[in-house]
């Protein structure tokens, strides 16, 4: 396993990451006939932030981030819907996540393996926060 870097902003000890790491799920994604009639492999990763410190503090699941009820809600997104574009279903699974209030940054992270000939897969990537954008 590789470490990251890491720089000053990643040193506050109750910050939590939790990474959903290669979800691979059957969908319908796509805009030509047999996308649309017949069901596309996806690959989800997804790394989420929250304030972990009560967590830490209490060892309670309550006080956590419950990333198994996220992974249940993107597997049910993902697999009861259909979608034209890759870019709609990063952004729906990423305003899922978002929409649980701990959550302080979420990146999504959606591969559609096989999708061009010569390529392993195709991916859109989308990011949101809820802390306030550092000036440049």
């Amino acid at each position: 396993m590789s470490m990251h870097v890491l720089d000053d902003q990643h040193f506050d000890h109750d910050l939590a990451t939790i990474r959903i790491k290669n979800l691979r799920l059957r969908t319908h994604i796509g805009i030509k006939e047999d996308e649309i009639r017949n069901r596309q492999d996806v690959v989800i990763n997804a790394v989420i932030r929250y304030r972990a410190d009560k967590a830490v503090e209490f060892n309670h699941i309550e006080q956590a981030l419950n990333y198994r009820t996220i992974t249940k809600q993107v597997i049910a997104l993902v697999e009861d819907h259909r979608f034209l574009l890759l870019e709609r279903m990063t952004r729906e699974v990423l305003d899922l996540i978002m929409g649980h209030d701990q959550v302080l940054t979420a990146q999504v992270e959606i591969d559609k393996p096989h999708a061009l000939r010569f390529a392993d897969s195709v991916s859109v990537t989308l990011s949101d926060s809820r802390e306030p954008r550092r000036p440049r």
